[in-house]
């Protein structure tokens, strides 16, 4: 783990540190920053289903003769 000195937002911080439901500033700041990574992969996730479903590779789904005995 680092140690970094770096001003923040007060009102951000305690904005944060309530919908986070976090109590120190530490915790709150590694949560948030956890939160934004998952956040970024979810939506790079979701962004290529988007993609494949636009070029068609779920269509075969569509039929449930394809899936099911």
């Amino acid at each position: 783990m680092s140690k970094l000195l770096v001003e923040v937002d007060d009102d951000a911080l305690a904005e944060a540190a309530e919908i986070l439901g976090t109590v120190t500033k530490k915790d709150t700041v590694n949560t948030a920053l956890l939160e934004v990574a998952r956040y970024r992969r979810r939506a790079k996730a979701l962004a290529e289903l988007r993609e494949m479903g636009d070029r068609g590779d779920f269509d075969i789904l569509l039929d449930k003769r394809n899936y099911r005995g």
